[in-house]
């Protein structure tokens, strides 16, 4: 057994911490000096103690490593089937195919895929009942472990419109509950994040968005997806996921929901550059390990040139070396819950868990999250955030290098855009505002492409 190390050493208390650093700033106050506070109202102290720490928090982390996602879009269900072979067999574990056209061959498309031991997620922008019950039937027959993608809610806030309307989507969405072994619910809270949500927002919308599916969906028999996005305020977001993880099975113990959920995690957008966008493997690598390190189930990464190229297989093939330098080689996946018991980080969960849970209880009290979207309340604190964030930006307090810090004068990207990469404007009758996601960066950086 191993013996305790430094007993030879007094302990020392937070007190003797704080008066010790107090005689060493010489006059200046500890808490304009060392204190901060971040966007969530949250003050950030120099150093943390455990004769400070609270009980223990009870945060089931997953017991498998993180899974490496690589995302299809399948347009020729032939060319999607040996992409996601040859992907697989070049570290990918996990396949996303975003399925828009309900009328795909199934059996085509999984053809020679290994089906028991690989998760596969069918990210489906449409809802029928039909489709979902053939993807439910091939899984069974194929004992294959599929994951369906559907989230009306989600489809409300990004499109300002549901598939058809509210009560036929929800009929819809009750009938596949009753009907389906697969697992087929999804919220999509990755939009409140690239939208400029604060923190304790995403958490709170991310709760409520479920519990209006708890309440909406007597049955729900199958564990829920949660994608996220996470950006690089590196303690924040572990902490962030880990506050997730705890509200949500807080929230589905009410509901007797013992199934769990399952954590996707993406690199935002918000702070992607298109100018000097190789930082954006920088940017990412850090995002990613915020989510192992959260305790994300699986993580699929975000390419250097997302933004501005259509999908290529160098960009895919960075993006997944990332994820398999940090799995293979830093060895992220060899500890079990490793932000466990760090003073830090849990101080921060229990803080943004419990603001998270007060806005939450607001959003509830004003009769629910999507009577607060059609309102508009959601939309404009969002929007509040975000100018909040767009401030900091514009005015230099907030960096992003290579951007509005160090910028290479003599980049050109005006030639090598296949993509829009801006906010595109479609002015059209919609039942809500939709909430809108735009990068920090988006308007210096059209003042630069119109000098090119």
């Amino acid at each position: 057994m191993a013996e305790p190390l430094f007993n030879e050493f007094e302990p020392v208390s937070s007190k003797q911490w704080k008066q010790q650093i107090q005689y060493e700033l010489k006059g200046a106050d500890y808490n304009e000096t060392l204190v901060w506070e971040s966007p969530e109202g949250i003050k950030v102290k120099p150093f943390y103690h455990q004769d400070e720490v609270g009980a223990k928090l009870n945060i089931k982390t997953p017991e498998q490593p993180f899974a490496i996602l690589q995302n299809i879009y399948v347009h020729d269900v032939k060319k999607s089937n040996e992409r996601a072979l040859d992907t697989l067999n070049r570290g990918a574990e996990s396949i996303r195919f975003t399925i828009e056209n309900e009328t795909i061959a199934i059996e085509e498309l999984m053809q020679n895929l290994p089906l028991e031991k690989t998760s596969y997620f069918f990210n489906l922008p449409f809802l029928t009942i039909d489709f979902v019950t053939k993807v439910d039937a091939f899984a069974t027959q194929n004992k294959a472990n599929i994951t369906i993608q559907v989230d009306p809610i989600g489809q409300l806030c990004k499109d300002g419109n549901w598939f058809d309307n509210l009560d036929k989507d929800f009929d819809k969405l009750n009938a596949i509950a009753s009907k389906s072994a697969v697992p087929f619910l999804n919220i999509s809270s990755g939009i409140y994040q690239n939208a400029g949500a604060n923190m304790v927002q995403q958490l709170a919308y991310t709760l409520a968005h479920v519990n209006e599916y708890f309440n909406r969906i007597p049955n729900i028999n199958q564990p829920i997806t949660i994608e996220v996005r996470v950006g690089t305020n590196y303690f924040f977001e572990i902490a962030k996921l880990r506050a997730l993880r705890l509200l949500f099975n807080t929230l589905a113990k009410e509901y007797k929901h013992n199934l769990g959920c399952h954590i996707i995690v993406t690199p935002t957008k918000r702070n992607k550059t298109l100018y000097d966008y190789n930082v954006n493997m920088l940017r990412t690598t850090t995002e990613c390990m915020s989510a192992i390190l959260g305790g994300a189930n699986t993580i699929s990464n975000l390419a250097y040139d997302d933004l501005y190229h259509k999908d290529n297989e160098f960009g895919d093939r960075i993006s997944r070396n990332q994820l398999l330098i940090l799995k293979k080689e830093s060895y992220f996946d060899a500890v079990n819950n490793p932000a466990d018991g760090a003073y830090y980080i849990e101080n921060l969960t229990e803080q943004l868990a419990e603001k998270a849970l007060l806005l939450f209880k607001e959003i509830e009290v004003n009769r629910g999250f999507i009577t607060q979207l059609i309102e508009g309340a959601i939309q404009r604190k969002i929007s509040g955030s975000a100018q909040k964030e767009q401030e900091l930006f514009d005015s230099g307090k907030e960096t992003l290098l290579g951007t509005n810090k160090y910028p290479n004068k003599s980049d050109r990207m005006k030639h090598d855009l296949e993509l829009y990469p801006f906010v595109k404007q479609n002015p059209r009758k919609t039942l809500i505002v939709p909430i809108i996601e735009k990068r920090l960066a988006e308007k210096m950086e059209q003042e630069r492409l119109s000098l090119e």
